[in-house]
């Protein structure tokens, strides 16, 4: 039995430090060009309220963007299962704290009707992927 009573599965969060001021790792998350550098091919614009698509493996994603303090975090809505993507950016003298936090997971059963698969393995799937991508974010921005 599970004794937290926590029906959902937990945020996926993960953190680099990148060797640029914060503005350049801004730059690379806040418009499209630079987010299609390290993520998915969109049509981004950094205002609230604007809705985009992230082109994915499994079609045009619609997002739409719901916070913005540049330089610090951005957060939008991805696709139609409740999840928000955040960038967090922390300046720390030349470098930058880059956090990334994709929420909005439901019970580890449900099936998520695109992949057609459990919200659990999609979660670990895409745990990996981030870490990846946050990689290559930092190369993107440090190159």
């Amino acid at each position: 039995m599970d004794t937290n009573n926590q029906n959902t599965l937990q945020d996926i969060k993960q953190t680099i430090v990148i060797e640029a001021p914060i503005q350049k790792v801004w730059d690379k998350v806040s418009t499209a060009e630079g987010i299609a550098a390290w993520f998915m091919p969109n049509d981004f614009q950094p205002e609230v309220g604007h809705e985009f698509h992230l082109q994915s493996p499994f079609g045009p994603s619609p997002c739409k963007v719901i916070e913005i303090d540049a330089p610090h975090r951005l957060s939008f809505t991805w696709d139609t299962d409740g999840w928000v993507v955040s960038f967090i950016l922390k300046e720390l003298g030349d470098k930058t704290e880059f956090t990334l936090i994709h929420g909005g997971w439901k019970h580890p059963d449900t099936i998520l009707p695109k992949p057609n698969e459990k919200s659990s393995i999609i979660r670990e799937r895409m745990s990996g992927g981030w870490s990846g991508l946050i990689k290559k974010l930092g190369k993107v921005v440090e190159n």
